[in-house]
């Protein structure tokens, strides 16, 4: 995995975090005054109540009795407009925030190195994408909405309570720093435990998808019991991160209101001595009790919006990680308008981890346009990494290949790619229809006619036509709704429609049977006159009419020649053609 900017601290996080609202800060702004307008009411209750005991009840006033019934509808309706306008724009803000995040990260995922994803599971990026983004969305503006709108509302009721008496409030006022210190302690266990949920989460995800993309295997070899056991341990393990998480919010706002109830009682001991009594009024006191009752629910919902908070900051770290992992490096400025094939690999050395050993040593060859190059060998021996580099998924340590006498690192990833088609021994179809398969990639509008053409030049048309709705049946994801020659078959295909100079088959026949490889075979020897291709191939007999063999072993070429020659040298290619022809 690439490496990532240095870890940032919470508020670091938190502020690059907000930067994504700042797109929406007019529906932001309303939202903050209508949180001010809500936190306002609250106080407008406590003195409401002070005005219906002093002058409803004691002085009888009548004015005062017949606009508090009125007083009192007309704050609620302002509560409600208020809690409207604050819930419904911050969750719109909320919605564009996840999804500018994911368009962001989906834009960062298909730019990323292959390194990348040999170091990454499927299931942790899903999670990423999926869960850790809602946490993060979540700290953005649902613990804001909590945060302004009830630190507002504890402001408000304490000023309130000071212009009642600012004696008694000082007494609350000496719990604050306590509650704070208790806060700030417990922030620190809610982002360790939420960055543990998100792992758990994604162990969780990587599990799942390793079983739903291999079912068959799981069910063919008995293994239910063990992926069972598998998927258990890592279930067991979020459920413990959860209970956690739950334990520290449930110890939490007990122990806070605690802190705080103990303030209240030394205010209720204080506010029932006679001299205190002497100085208030009836509506007076029973406003300020109810002032400081009302403070313990916003304070209830700041303590829990704490774990929220604390979940999407460790949530944002993880999702940075990734928006800030580099790219694939494209520094190239050139570009080959039409690509004439001719291909030179010089001295290129590579390896995956330099503690693991190379994996090429040395490779050189030359590949004149049109020519047809097979690569041969064991498991292992390094024919795919070859031509991997090629398309510069991996980045080689030392030599250089070119492109028509151009460095491939000069030239631009994009103009690079859109001269190569590659057939590969794993075939990836797309959860789409048939034509939608073939024609993937290429920009301009692809005729049923030119599609046709394709498929029946692979050899695909005689099973499309009889499929469901022809081109325009569904595979399925990874297209499941086929046989494993159907989609190799697709797959060549769509490498025969993109009509790129170099042709890249890493063991394209492999999957198919014997009639089904012939065929393909002729089609593909006319295919190869016009293009260089470049075979990795597992039958030999595949590769008989190849221009060059080139045999390697141990990330090592060992023997190069065409057929004929190779097999007259009676060495390692021709030990492992007869071998083949033996297991025949």
């Amino acid at each position: 995995m690439n490496p990532a900017e240095p870890d940032m601290t919470a508020s670091e996080l938190y502020r690059r975090l907000l930067t994504y609202v700042k797109p929406y800060w007019l529906v932001f702004a309303a939202a903050i005054l209508s949180m001010a307008i809500f936190a306002a009411t609250e106080t407008a209750l406590a003195a409401l109540l002070k005005e219906l005991l002093d002058g409803g009840f004691v002085e009888q006033d009548p004015d005062i009795i017949k606009w508090l019934p009125l007083g009192l509808i007309g704050i609620f309706l302002v509560r409600g407009v208020a809690s409207f306008i604050t819930g419904y724009g911050l969750g719109w803000i909320a919605r564009n925030v996840i999804k500018n995040l994911r368009e962001e990260m989906f834009s960062k995922l298909i730019s990323l190195p292959a390194s990348f994803y040999d170091a990454s599971t499927s299931g942790e990026l899903m999670s990423k994408l999926l869960y850790d983004v809602e946490q993060v969305a979540n700290a953005a503006t649902d613990a804001i909405l909590t945060l302004i709108r009830d630190t507002l509302t504890i402001i408000g009721l304490l000023i309130w309570m000071v212009y009642l008496s600012g004696f008694l409030s000082l007494i609350i006022l000496t719990t604050v720093p306590v509650i704070g210190y208790v806060v700030y302690k417990i922030s620190d266990r809610f982002r360790a435990i939420s960055k543990n949920i998100q792992d758990s989460m994604g162990d969780v995800g990587h599990i799942s998808s390793e079983i739903i993309e291999g079912h068959r295997e799981v069910k063919t070899f008995g293994s239910q019991t063990y992926e069972s056991l598998r998927f258990d341990k890592v279930n067991q393990k979020n459920r413990r991160q959860r209970m956690k998480k739950i334990a520290t919010e449930a110890i939490s706002q007990p122990a806070i209101q605690l802190i705080a109830v103990l303030g209240f009682a030394g205010v209720i001991y204080l506010a029932t001595l006679p001299e205190m009594l002497a100085e208030i009024t009836v509506g007076g006191f029973t406003s300020f009790f109810a002032a400081m009752f009302m403070i313990l629910t916003p304070l209830k919902r700041l303590t829990k919006v704490n774990s929220k908070l604390q979940a999407g900051i460790a949530a944002s770290q993880s999702v940075f990680t990734l928006l800030d992992q580099r790219p694939e490096p494209d520094s190239g400025t050139k570009a080959i308008a039409q690509a004439n094939g001719e291909i030179e690999y010089h001295n290129v050395n590579f390896s995956y981890d330099d503690d693991k050993g190379a994996v090429l040593n040395n490779i050189s060859f030359h590949v004149k346009p049109g020519q047809t190059i097979a690569f041969v060998g064991h498991s292992g021996s390094g024919k795919t990494t070859l031509v991997s580099l090629l398309a510069r998924f991996y980045q080689i340590n030392s030599g250089s290949i070119s492109i028509d006498g151009v460095d491939i690192n000069e030239l631009k990833l994009s103009n690079l790619r859109q001269h190569l088609s590659l057939v590969n021994q794993q075939v990836v179809l797309f959860n789409d229809t048939v034509a939608n398969n073939i024609a993937y990639g290429l920009q301009e509008h692809v005729s049923n006619e030119r599609i046709i053409d394709a498929a029946k030049a692979a050899h695909a048309w005689d099973f499309i036509e009889q499929l469901p709705h022809g081109l325009a049946t569904q595979v399925g994801q990874n297209g499941v709704l086929l046989s494993g020659g159907q989609r190799q078959r697709i797959a060549i295909a769509r490498a025969l429609l993109r009509d790129a100079p170099i042709l890249v088959l890493d063991e394209a026949t492999a999957s198919l049977d014997t009639q089904a490889e012939r065929h393909i075979q002729a089609a593909l020897e006319t295919l190869m006159q016009q293009r260089t291709t470049l075979v990795i191939a597992h039958r030999l007999s595949t590769i008989e009419k190849a221009d060059q063999i080139i045999v390697m072993h141990q990330g090592d070429i060992i023997e190069t020649g065409t057929h004929a020659e190779l097999i007259a040298k009676g060495e390692h290619y021709a030990q492992l053609y007869r071998l083949q022809f033996q297991e025949k």
